[in-house]
């Protein structure tokens, strides 16, 4: 059976992938029943192969066959490679007490470090690894001084695509394993005595990317992490930035590494590393760099959980202004020809498009508007205001707007005058969007009904009514608020804000100017604080009831 594979040479991957099973499978089976000669060759034929066989590939060999594995010298074989396929064999393997023994010189620390961790090997094995030393095994107690010899060790080369998760997983497990050994007493004396989190440390990788010595932080946080491999998923491990670098042989500059532990060591941090050669033979060595905590401005995300939404989206506006800003001004030079004659056509598509531009920023500055934390919203704003004449202006403004749809309106004033503690900027766009998001929802050949109106028994404030159109009639005052709801998924006319979005919006303007919108029964009332006199408002009042 050997000699019929090694017959046929493979021609592609999935030919060398096919050869690797077969010998892996015929050697853990039937190894000790095959003469010396087919041994040799096929554990050439593997170790030449080795090179083109995917990591995934042996890594799932390993676990296929370590269970009913009984030949030593393929467990030697795995337990030889990257640490995930060495343990994913020496986790299961199954050898004889003499077996054992003669495999152990040929194994290296981290191989050594996962039969270490085993329970079930006979009692003359775990005396052997035993008097080997603590330095006879990878990741040694985190109270000792890392070793040189760890980081020249050429048992241990992982390739640059190791994967992150798996080597965490290996140094929380030897590390728990190693804690347990009645050492737990020198690990409590290696510790601040008064813990505190930790700001920086220093690093070094070997040339497959893994870290192997670390100094400023507990070793079992970082070593085995691969900076080689972005982590996916929340795993501990480092961002694309930095594998990318690490393909180049760049420097990696501020590139993000997440880290599993304890409360002083786990988090976000920043590093920077510098790849560095032996300068005899100029052959890539790894790299060495330091690590600190980043800064506020660094982890936009960083916020308590019941602020991620509003702080993704003020981080999505930030992205958004620079290229439209470059847009709207590369349009405007078109439209004006500064740089020379442009032909009308060009000219009324730059037009059009600084138009489009205007409308967009508009959006994102209710975006903005609506998003902003409530501790920037507690102060009403300065500045004086005449409601009643915004509310006209509005209603011209809107005309097209209530031709298209075929909707009329009819704002009655009540009492007077409507003078209110509101920018005058501020105070049309919560009006302006308050009228256009209803008209938005009411039916052709309705009309738009309202009351703009001091109240005596709240002098301090204005009130703008609008009566529900009956759309939304019956609706919940908790799905007007919602910001995806729209009475049939999405208003017309209103494609890109919905209708719950464009009164959460006036809510929000409203409170930042120190008022509200409430939502009633039949109408939606904006509250505004009023700027009136007191004497004014009700010689006003008294004129109107005589």
């Amino acid at each position: 059976m050997i000699a019929t594979i090694l017959r046929q040479a493979p021609a592609d991957r999935r030919s060398c992938v096919a050869a690797w099973r077969q010998l892996s499978d015929i050697l853990a089976q039937r190894g000790n029943q095959l003469d010396d000669d087919d041994i040799r060759r096929a554990l050439h034929a593997l170790a030449v192969l080795r090179p083109q066989i995917p990591e995934g590939v042996r890594h799932d060999c390993a676990r296929a066959i370590a269970r009913h594995s009984r030949f030593a010298p393929i467990v030697a074989l795995y337990a030889n490679d990257v640490p995930a396929v060495s343990h994913a064999m020496l986790r299961d393997a199954q050898l004889a007490e003499e077996d054992w023994l003669a495999l152990l010189p040929a194994t290296g620390p981290m191989a050594r470090s996962f039969l270490a961790a085993r329970r079930d090997l006979p009692e003359g094995v775990n005396r052997a690894l035993a008097s080997l030393g603590a330095a006879s095994v990878a990741l040694p107690q985190p109270d000792r001084i890392a070793e040189p010899a760890i980081e020249s060790d050429p048992v241990v080369a992982p390739p640059a695509d190791t994967e992150p998760s798996q080597i965490s997983e290996l140094v929380r497990r030897i590390d728990k394993y190693q804690a347990g050994r009645g050492q737990a007493a020198a690990a409590v004396a290696s510790r601040p005595a008064a813990p505190a989190a930790r700001e920086s440390f220093l690093f070094e990788t070997g040339p497959d990317g893994v870290i192997h010595w670390v100094e400023g932080i507990a070793r079992g946080a970082v070593i085995g992490l691969s900076i080689a491999e972005a982590a996916l998923g929340g795993e501990p491990g480092t961002d694309g930035a930095a594998a990318g670098a690490f393909r180049q042989r760049a420097e990696m500059i501020n590139a993000r590494m997440i880290l599993d532990g304890s409360e002083t060591d786990a988090g976000e941090w920043r590093f920077s590393a510098l790849p560095w050669f032996d300068r005899a033979s100029g052959q890539f060595r790894g790299y060495r760099g330091s690590a600190r905590r980043p800064q506020r401005n660094e982890i936009p995300y960083g916020l308590p959980a019941e602020d991620n939404a509003g702080d993704s989206i003020r981080q999505l506006i930030h992205e958004l202004r620079s290229p439209l800003n470059a847009i709207s001004g590369f349009a405007q030079i078109i439209s004006g020809q500064m740089f020379g004659p442009v032909s009308s056509a060009y000219r009324a598509m730059a037009d059009t498009i600084v138009a489009d531009a205007a409308a967009v920023q508009a959006i994102i500055d209710d975006l903005q508007a609506a998003t902003r934390p409530v501790a920037e919203t507690s102060a009403p704003a300065s500045g004086h205001c005449d409601i009643e004449a915004i509310t006209a202006q509005v209603e011209r403004d809107l005309a097209p707007l209530f031709v298209d749809h075929g909707v009329g309106i009819s704002i009655s004033r009540v009492g007077g005058p409507f003078h209110a503690a509101v920018e005058e900027i501020g105070a049309r766009r919560m009006i302006g969007r308050l009228i256009t998001a209803l008209v938005d929802v009411s039916e052709s050949n309705a009309s738009l009904v309202g009351q703009l109106l001091t109240d005596p028994a709240h002098k301090d404030q204005l009130q703008l009514r609008l009566v529900r159109p009956v759309a939304i009639r019956f609706t919940p005052a908790r799905d007007l608020l919602d910001p995806s709801y729209s009475p049939e998924g999405d208003a017309p006319g209103a494609a890109i804000l919905s209708l719950g979005f464009s009164l959460r919006l006036v809510d929000s303007l409203a409170r930042a100017a120190g008022g509200r919108l409430d939502i009633g029964h039949n109408a939606l009332t904006l509250h505004l604080p009023s700027a009136n006199p007191a004497s004014a408002a009700d010689s006003t009042v008294q004129q109107r009831n005589d």
